[in-house]
């Protein structure tokens, strides 16, 4: 499956050197894949897909971390 293929080469992608613009793009990507692997899940209920949605989630929250910056005290 394509999305699948997608999904897999995200997941593989380096995350380094990337920009601000690059990162908010990463995570606008990883939101949309893990909705549209849902809408698969939902309808056979495989765990390797349910795997695949934890993975790409935590690379997203990662993203996300870095997006916010370090908290000022």
């Amino acid at each position: 499956m394509e999305l699948i293929s997608k999904a897999l080469e995200f997941e593989n992608r380096k995350m380094s050197n990337m920009s601000t613009s690059d990162r908010v793009s990463a995570s606008r990507e990883a939101k949309q894949l893990v909705l549209d692997i849902n809408k698969i899940y939902k309808k056979n209920n495989d765990p390797e897909l349910m795997d695949l949605m934890k993975r790409i989630t935590v690379k997203k929250q990662k993203i996300e971390k870095r997006l916010k910056g370090k908290p000022t005290v």
